[in-house]
């Protein structure tokens, strides 16, 4: 049976440096829930925490219910996965794979089974008589992997487990870890910086930023709908672009926003208590919702700077009247050329507005 996590106003702190800051937290069971943020966040610091590895300077963390602060990491039922793969370079595959057991006194018979089982589910039964050396990167991630798989615990966790491989690798691990979490059905945390990462593999994504939750969501819910600037600038590939603005007109029907170079934009979100007209706002706009050559008074002109082609794709990098940077999403095959001025169309269902606070609008629905 999966298991559950919640942790309550959890707190970390070096000396008198507070780190972590009260952070509220459910992680239910089953669920592949990915903490994802740039360097310095908190999110290996937090990860550290529920697997024991640090201890907690406040606050509370319940497995299935039971408090855990004080109980070690090896009572805990928690498997980790490091960066490193930490593999024992004097032992075969197989060893490695059965020496924390051997060295918990579990039974030959239950080892080999485990291992072999273990072996089986990562696709690396016939390397088991090799040595570390002996293995390419995924094979030894898988190997660590499988270290983990063969204690059956109730939660895994991994601590940025793909940065040591190269862009293909990484692929492939992240679709085999995935296919993982559906074949055993374990409660699973995993870190990373990679933005791409937390999209394409969670149930739940955690934002941090300096110690602090941004935002808490499923991954499609926190692309269409980011609470804040950072949210919506992190979530993306290529990034969200911003533009300063101011509003002009309020209605029913949306904000609307001018911009810098004279253009109006309608952005389909409903206006607050604080929507005032003249208010300074950041109009959000992602690179694939842009319309390249579009006609019409509200589009934005800019400049090509750099036209990157990835066949089937176009990334148009473009500077507009006001020397603000746009990048956009455009077919592989567009007849474009840096140099070029060309109108970009906007979308007002699929922009985003922010208050000069940062706080997003509320979207309409679609």
């Amino acid at each position: 049976m999966s298991t559950s996590i919640k942790l309550n106003k959890v707190v970390k702190r070096y000396g008198a440096i507070e780190v972590v800051h009260g952070i509220d937290l459910t992680i239910d069971p089953g669920e592949f829930t990915v903490f994802v943020g740039p360097s310095g966040c908190g999110k290996s610091t937090l990860l550290r925490m529920i697997a024991g590895l640090e201890p907690i300077s406040g606050g509370e963390l319940l497995i299935d219910g039971e408090r855990m602060n004080e109980v070690p990491a090896s009572k805990r039922g928690i498997a980790m996965v490091f960066q490193s793969y930490a593999l024992y370079p004097h032992m075969t595959v197989y060893k490695n794979l059965a020496f924390g057991l051997e060295t918990a006194g579990y039974k030959r018979a239950e080892v080999e089974e485990r291992v072999q089982k273990a072996a089986k589910i990562l696709k690396i039964d016939t390397y088991l008589q090799r040595r570390p050396k002996a293995l390419s990167g995924g094979q030894r991630q898988r190997v660590a992997i499988g270290r983990a798989i063969v204690r059956e615990p109730k939660i895994f966790l991994f601590d940025e487990p793909l940065s040591n491989l190269d862009a293909e690798l990484r692929v492939q691990m992240r679709v085999e870890i995935a296919k993982l979490h559906q074949d055993l059905g374990n409660t699973m945390i995993y870190v990373t910086h990679d933005q791409v990462e937390a999209m394409t593999m969670a149930d739940k994504i955690v934002v941090l930023n300096k110690g602090h939750v941004e935002q808490v969501g499923r991954p499609l819910d926190l692309y269409h709908h980011p609470r804040n600037l950072f949210v919506a600038g992190f979530i993306g590939s290529p990034s969200m672009n911003f533009l300063p603005g101011k509003i002009a007109g309020l209605s029913e029907t949306g904000v609307e926003v001018a911009l810098g170079g004279g253009q109006k934009a309608l952005v389909r979100c409903k206006p607050d208590a604080r929507a005032a007209k003249g208010a300074p706002v950041t109009l959000g706009l992602r690179p694939e919702d842009l319309k390249p050559n579009a006609p019409g008074d509200s589009a934005i002109p800019g400049k090509v700077r750099m036209v990157e082609r990835l066949g089937g794709d176009t990334y148009l990098y473009l500077n507009t009247q006001e020397g603000a940077d746009i990048t956009v999403h455009a077919p592989g095959d567009i007849v474009v050329a840096a140099g070029d001025q060309i109108p970009i169309g906007v979308s007002a269902a699929k922009s985003h507005l922010f208050h000069e606070s940062g706080e997003a609008f509320a979207r309409f629905p679609a």
